[in-house]
């Protein structure tokens, strides 16, 4: 049975202003990526061909477009093996034109979270991604509830606010 979710790529080609993506998990589900990583792989990042996916070519090109793209994340220090090697791999992040930044969870306890990471797209379309406990996703949501959006809009924009921009956060 077909999803009735549109893709991440056909959001993105709609969105005319703003994303952004609010993470709020220390680590995810393992990928070949991580688990090389944690082996000591390590990117070329001279070699832009090697690393450069298709998801970085969405971002550029979306930026390109005139839409501000912003991601934060909200960590637990000490951070994870995963939080780290997402510190490491946000380089393709920037480069495709994201603006990343990083929220020790000690400095959130002020801020209404939602319970789950989101994407907002023009302050109007949420998609809600839902996880297993093991960090793989179950499930993405959209919905237009003004209610959830203005939360989701309103906690995004106190992280960003607070958090630490990428190439000033250490791990």
């Amino acid at each position: 049975m077909p999803s009735s979710v549109p893709s991440f790529a056909e959001l993105l080609g709609q969105c005319q202003r703003s994303a952004v993506h609010l993470e709020l998990r220390d680590s995810y589900a393992a990928t070949d990526r991580f688990e090389a990583w944690k082996r000591g792989e390590r990117i070329n990042w001279e070699d832009r061909e090697s690393w450069w996916h298709p998801y970085d070519q969405l971002i550029a090109d979306t930026v390109s477009r005139g839409v501000v793209i912003r991601r934060a994340r909200v960590i637990s220090e000490p951070v994870s093996d995963y939080i780290r090697w997402e510190h490491y791999v946000t380089h393709a992040n920037v480069t495709a034109g994201e603006g990343v930044r990083w929220l020790p969870r000690r400095l959130a306890t002020a801020i209404a979270l939602p319970g789950n990471d989101f994407w907002l797209f023009d302050d109007a379309l949420l998609r809600v991604h839902h996880f297993s406990g093991d960090g793989a996703v179950v499930e993405d949501e959209i919905t237009a509830d003004a209610e959830a959006v203005k939360l989701c809009s309103t906690a995004f924009e106190a992280v960003w606010e607070r958090a630490i921009p990428h190439h000033q956060y250490q791990v």
